[in-house]
């Protein structure tokens, strides 16, 4: 299959409730976000720029009003004002002409945080899934998730598994995702909740996968389908397993700790850039500050 000819932009997300708050005491930590340009590259990114048509969902989310009236408010302080929400609950909604009729005006989409299975069970062989992967393939078209929208929009999906015994057999559970991007698998929240064990085990267990792990504030710009830079204030890590001399996970019993051999593991910052095809990292050293 060619290179797809759109975008994709995957971000670890930040707090639970989505990715803003309009309380004064996180408004600092609001403006750094923006400023280090997640949504400010999305917006230049896109195909008109600020006049482009984003449609927000907030399938993932429980409470996708709130949720989705936050990304409207943060998006319009960059003076982005052609955004939609689309509250999309059931699968007959995600066939429905209406809500396919606005994804085909879309220039960017942007899943919110929340239940990545509720992303997959909702979506996954709809017309709007269908419309959504011919779209990322043929036009200067973006997708964008952030928390359960990163993690859902590889083949492959992590669902569930705790950080503390993610390396014992049979906890972190796969399952498949929304296939914008094959061969990696996505964990979000990465760092505060030192899901580093999550990533391990899911890569161990199918070597063929790149593991990334988002921080919060983290984010990946993924081009040509294998082009990855780093955006955002936060840290990536990937892990390589496909070095990986010997793992004991077909071996020990389920629940029973689990060893690997030789993992490749990087870490990335803002300005990196890692290339998927020939598993490249190139790190960009910050200007000195005169």
């Amino acid at each position: 299959m060619n290179s797809p000819k759109g975008k994709l932009v995957i971000i670890g997300g930040s707090v639970d409730r989505g990715s803003f708050s309009e309380s004064e005491a996180d408004l600092k930590r609001n403006l750094n976000f923006f400023e280090k340009g997640i949504l400010k590259r999305i917006t230049t990114e896109s195909l008109k720029n600020n006049l482009s048509r984003f449609e927000i969902i907030t399938s993932a989310s429980s409470i996708p009003e709130e949720v989705g009236d936050e990304y409207v408010k943060a998006f319009a302080q960059l003076n982005v004002l052609n955004v939609g929400l689309l509250h999309i609950r059931s699968r007959e909604e995600a066939n429905s002409p209406e809500n396919i009729e606005r994804l085909k005006n879309a220039d960017v989409v942007m899943f919110s945080g929340g239940d990545q299975l509720r992303l997959t069970a909702i979506y996954g062989g709809t017309a709007f899934h269908h419309l959504l992967l011919e779209k990322y393939q043929n036009e200067d078209f973006l997708i964008s998730g952030t928390s359960a929208g990163a993690a859902a929009s590889s083949n492959n999906m992590i669902y569930q598994g705790s950080s503390s015994e993610a390396l014992h057999k049979g906890e972190v559970k796969i399952t498949g995702g929304l296939g914008f991007i094959n061969n990696v698998i996505i964990d979000t929240h990465f760092v505060q909740r030192g899901r580093i064990g999550r990533l391990l085990y899911a890569c161990a267990s199918n070597p063929i996968n790149l593991g990334i792990g988002l921080g919060e504030d983290a984010g990946l710009l993924i081009t040509n389908g294998h082009s990855m830079e780093a955006i955002g204030s936060g840290l990536i890590m990937l892990v390589d397993a496909t070095h990986m001399k010997h793992t004991s996970l077909s071996e020990v019993e389920m629940g029973s700790p689990v060893s690997i051999d030789n993992l490749i593991v990087h870490v990335m910052a803002l300005g990196d850039h890692y290339d998927l095809k020939n598993k490249k990292l190139t790190i960009q050293i910050p200007k000195a500050i005169d």
